[in-house]
């Protein structure tokens, strides 16, 4: 079977579902991010930037793609386990800008002007409580220190209960090409237990201007394990999404984890669908999103088959980055504000976690990274082969063994030998040249990674992670 041989009814049985519901992590990078070290800071930060810059001047860099994380909300979602700030004093916005800026400039001052960037996107949080004259002069700073390629992807996550029409408009006047409208559910009990209530009528209304206005791709982020949950609601917010026909859906398995993420506390755990449910939840949302024409892209990613993410996949040209999967080549990644991961090389850092920090680092005039991760050569060869399964389903080993100067056979004798059991259970096809996901792989695909991950050891560590399913 070849890499673009993925069936759209593979035999996803319970037993199997529930075979594979353990932890793991979701791979938009390798090493994860639990792996980083405040041992590495700002200077080792500079110093990747530094040598960007000069294999830039050599005409030798790679892509670059740049993320802003806008942390800002005003209302809490009690399953959110990304970094925010809860407020509705709009005012502080400014504040963050003026950080923002600084990093920008002091980035841009040691990376040189010769940098094109290939895809933006705006995350949080809440890009969208930034207000239409804040958005802009972002987006100004941005032009200003970065060249956007004619062709560049331009993305803003939007929260649909903050903007309208004319708010869309404006977005698109900015250059913005791409939306993701954060969805969840449609089912109101289930809005309620988690305190975002937003109408279907409204995100009906949204999609439709959006359509109007031109955006190229709308995506639609859904989460499945929610209180309240259950088969026959999510079978309903899955019809009910296919038919405003977003070009992109993923959908998400709730991990919850109120140990970390204090917002999950408000969430009655006695609510939550038990893991047979759970697995069933998932098996009507294949089914539902195959069943009304979307591709399986990968994880939990469906796409429709004309969309440049489903022509990605069949053409063996995928890739994953810290936004999930990509339609452009693999490229660094220079993120900004506060919590933000950048990846420059063979490097990983990531920015203080808090705002006081966050500005304290930059009213000192150093970037604000608290900690990261230069890479071993082992680091690297995992991370190839870890991405090429994610990504291509398959690892060629003449390909990897070329990159890298090692023997695959040799090198990963142990894992070889722990990933019969998938062989076994049919995810995966292996012989003395390459290792290939089937089509039932492809929904195992964390699983089939998870493999080769050298530093998946402990029981405490894979329980930081989300579940596989």
């Amino acid at each position: 079977m070849s890499s673009t041989q993925t069936a759209e009814s593979p035999v996803l049985t319970a037993e199997l579902l529930a075979h594979m519901d353990t932890p793991g992590p979701r791979y938009t990078s390798y090493p994860t991010a639990d792996r980083f070290a405040e041992g590495f800071g700002a200077a080792q930060a500079t110093d990747a930037l530094r040598l960007r810059a000069r294999d830039a001047r050599a005409g030798h860099s790679a892509p670059l793609s740049v993320y802003v994380h806008v942390p800002f909300c005003e209302s809490l979602c009690y399953y959110c386990a990304c970094n925010k700030v809860i407020t509705r004093h709009h005012e502080r916005a400014g504040e963050y800008l003026d950080a923002v800026e600084q990093e920008i400039a002091l980035i841009a001052d040691t990376l040189g002007p010769t940098q094109e960037v290939s895809q933006l996107h705006l995350g949080g949080g809440t890009p969208t409580f930034l207000s239409d004259a804040e958005l802009t002069r972002l987006m100004a700073t941005l032009r200003q220190q970065f060249r956007l390629a004619d062709d560049a992807e331009i993305a803003i996550e939007v929260d649909p209960r903050t903007v309208d029409e004319v708010r869309l408009a404006h977005l698109a006047t900015l250059g913005f090409n791409r939306l993701s409208f954060g969805v969840q559910d449609f089912e109101p009990r289930v809005q309620l237990a988690v305190h975002r209530v937003q109408p279907e009528a409204q995100v009906q209304a949204l999609m439709a201007s959006a359509r109007r206005i031109g955006f190229e791709s709308i995506n639609v982020d859904l989460i499945y394990g929610l209180p309240l949950q259950t088969p026959e609601s999510m079978a309903s917010t899955v019809h009910k999404v296919a038919a405003l026909r977003p070009d992109r859906v993923a959908l998400y398995s709730y991990a919850h984890l109120p140990q970390r993420f204090k917002p999950q506390r408000r969430i009655d755990a006695a609510q939550l669908p038990r893991p047979g449910t759970r697995i069933e939840m998932l098996s009507v949302a294949i089914a539902g999103f195959i069943g009304h024409g979307y591709s399986y892209i990968g994880m939990d990613h469906f796409a429709l088959p004309d969309d440049s993410l489903a022509v990605a996949k069949r053409e063996g040209r995928l890739h994953r980055n810290f936004q999930g999967y990509s339609t452009r080549p693999d490229c660094d990644l220079i993120a900004l504000g506060v919590s933000a991961i950048s990846r420059v090389g063979t490097t990983y850092s990531q920015n203080a976690k808090t705002l006081p920090e966050y500005y304290d680092a930059l009213r000192e005039g150093r970037l604000p990274v608290v900690r990261g991760l230069a890479l071993s050569s082992d680091d690297v060869v995992r991370r190839a082969v870890i991405m090429a399964l994610m990504c291509q389903g398959r690892v060629d080993f003449k390909a990897i063994e070329s990159a890298h100067s090692i023997n695959m056979a040799a090198y990963f004798h142990d894992e070889l030998l722990a990933l019969q059991i998938l062989v076994n259970a049919g995810f995966v096809l292996c012989n003395e040249d390459s290792i290939q996901l089937t089509a039932t792989g492809w929904y195992f695909v964390r699983a089939v990674a998870m493999v080769f991950d050298k530093y998946l050891k402990a029981s405490v560590t894979r329980e930081r992670f989300s579940r596989v399913i």
